[in-house]
């Protein structure tokens, strides 16, 4: 592995999808990195993700993919349907050819994925219990002070430490707005099987949005978001009263007696609910992604609302292409001091991403407004008109391809 001094070579802070694919790119390109984590483990909140085809592209980059792919199941049909009418507004065939080729869909445990990640790395890879509580600068290294008082020194330090990143905040970047909504996820687990399709159901409308998809043959994920209102207050002060609102919610509407029965099965220690926040695109046309030896990917540069189901996604793409523009800057590639090369790396690696995230959060953003608006114009024409055009605009957006590393 490439040296560069006594400080660390390359910390990056949060050992999430963002870090540890990172930290697995950089691995696999020869470099050495150290990973803080906050938690004394493993964390997976949110228990699953959508993982569309972009994200296996970087999994296979990262040499993952066909592991995880041996875990899930593939979806093979996307149906979206009105939560007013019960009526089903759209249904896609995922087996078909897209113009990236096949398109591929899971819907990805994060546990297993994290422990994927964590697997190929080198042993001491991650220090745990290690939280960030202030940076400071020595010429062009990076002093990094610790909850527990100790004191790393950095010559590369990269922010994967999610939406409340205090590397993003060092950076400048803007406060994540509050999009005014909220969602609740769950997971259902059938010991003897569950018997659903390996389908990605959806239901829109009647001022919610909602669905559901299989994991593998046992597990059931699913997720639901709403605006809330006064009437709301309390409903998550614990996981019980949570998941009894959503069943309210759900049973007030025209949605199938076997989403329903998903929901009521899943247990209380399997229900976690919080807000939707997002960093306004348009904050990230001119944000400092990078500056000097300092960037942020994941959450902690485009947290989005999750309505696209490319958060995990774009952090699996965020992590191939910055460790190729890191690693190739590190081993020497291009010429120029190795503070010339890692500044123009990280600022190639800024430049690729700009753009993607602020796609990717505006899109997120319109898609979740149309579909769970209540208003009777905008559920006419989404209902009639528009199903049709999201549906095709989710399998766009996952069709990017990342590169290889």
């Amino acid at each position: 592995m490439q040296q560069m001094d006594n400080a660390e070579n390359i910390v990056i802070v949060g050992a999430g999808l963002a870090g540890l694919a990172t930290a697995l790119g950089l691995h696999r390109k020869g470099v050495r990195s150290l990973v803080l984590e906050s938690s004394p483990t493993l964390r997976a909140s949110g228990f699953a993700f959508t993982t569309w085809k972009n994200a296996f592209r970087a999994l296979d980059a990262l040499g993952v993919g066909d592991k995880i792919r041996k875990q899930h199941l593939q979806v093979q049909a996307l149906r979206v349907m009105s939560s007013s009418s019960g009526e089903i507004v759209q249904e896609q065939d995922l087996t078909v050819q897209g113009e990236g080729g096949a398109h591929e869909i899971r819907c990805v445990r994060r546990d297993l994925l994290l422990q994927a990640l964590e697997e190929e790395l080198p042993r001491g890879t991650i220090r745990y219990s290690s939280r960030i509580v202030s940076i400071e600068e020595d010429g062009d290294v990076k002093i990094l002070n610790l909850a527990d008082g100790d004191i790393l020194r950095a010559k590369v330090l990269i922010g994967c430490d999610g939406i409340n990143s205090v590397v993003a905040k060092w950076l400048g970047l803007a406060k994540p707005s509050d999009s005014g909504r909220s969602a609740a996820r769950g997971f259902a687990h059938y010991p003897d099987g569950h018997g659903f399709e390996p389908k990605f159901t959806q239901f829109i409308g009647h001022g919610f949005r909602s669905g559901m998809l299989p994991c593998n043959e046992t597990d059931i994920y699913w997720f639901f978001t709403w605006t809330p209102s006064e009437n709301d207050k309390g409903v998550d002060e614990s996981a019980d009263k949570m998941k009894q609102f959503v069943l309210a919610n759900l049973r007030s509407s025209k949605v199938p007696a076997e989403a329903l029965a998903v929901v009521e099965r899943s247990e209380m220690s399997d229900v976690l609910a919080a807000p939707l926040r997002f960093r306004s695109p348009l904050s990230l046309v001119t944000a400092s992604i990078s500056k000097g030896n300092v960037c942020v990917a994941g959450d902690a540069l485009h947290p989005m609302t999750p309505d696209l189901g490319q958060g995990g996604c774009s952090a699996l793409e965020d992590a191939v292409v910055l460790a190729r523009c890191l690693g190739e800057a590190v081993l020497g590639e291009g010429g120029g001091t190795e503070r010339e090369r890692i500044q123009a790396g990280l600022s190639e690696y800024a430049r690729i991403r700009r753009w993607r995230g602020v796609e990717l959060v505006a899109t997120s953003s319109a898609v979740g407004f149309i579909q769970q608006s209540e208003s009777a114009i905008v559920s006419f024409l989404r209902d009639k008109l528009l199903s049709g055009v999201l549906a095709r605009r989710l399998l766009k957006m996952a069709a990017y391809d990342c590169g290889a590393l």
